[in-house]
C-alpha cells in the first residue's frame, strides 16, 4: 500500500467513523472500527479488542452502481432544485446548475454518502475496499 493509499483510506475511514464502519482485518476477521489513530495509522476494532494496521484493514463499502432509485430518491431531498445527482461508471458526480449554491448541500450529500457506506472514493477499484450491495 502506498503512502498516498493509506492516507486516503486513512481520511475515508475517519469520515464514516459516526456511523459504525465494519472493516475485515487480514488476520482476525470482521470488526466495527472505534477509533482511529492517524499519526499511526492504526485502527482500533472493537470486536477483537486490538489496534491493527491500516494495511490489514478493508472496510466494506456500496459500489455506487448499487444505490437503488429508493436512496436515489432520498439523496435528492436532500439538495435544493440547483443540485443534480448524475451516475456515470460508479463515480459519483454532484452538478449544481443554480444560483441557489449551498455549500452546506454538499456537505448533506457527503453525510448521506458515508451514512449509507457508498465508495465515493473509489476505494473498491484500487483493492482498498470489499464490495457489498446491501445497507
Amino acid at each position: 500500500m502506498t503512502q498516498e493509499e493509506k492516507q486516503l483510506l486513512l481520511k475515508d475511514l475517519s469520515s464514516r467513523l459516526p456511523y459504525g464502519i465494519i472493516c475485515t482485518d487480514s488476520r482476525h476477521g470482521d470488526s466495527k472500527i472505534t477509533e482511529i489513530d492517524i499519526v499511526s495509522g492504526l485502527v482500533y476494532c472493537y470486536d477483537f479488542d486490538e489496534y491493527v494496521k491500516i494495511e490489514n484493514c478493508k472496510p466494506y463499502l456500496r459500489p455506487m452502481s448499487s444505490m437503488t432509485d429508493e436512496e436515489r430518491l432520498e439523496l435528492s431531498m436532500l439538495t435544493n432544485d440547483g443540485f443534480k445527482f448524475y451516475l456515470y461508471t460508479n463515480e459519483p458526480i454532484i452538478m449544481c446548475s443554480g444560483k441557489d449554491y449551498n455549500y452546506l448541500n454538499g456537505l448533506h450529500i457527503l453525510d448521506w454518502l458515508n451514512k449509507n457506506m457508498f465508495d465515493y472514493h473509489n476505494l473498491i477499484s484500487k483493492g482498498l475496499a470489499i464490495a457489498v450491495n446491501k445497507k
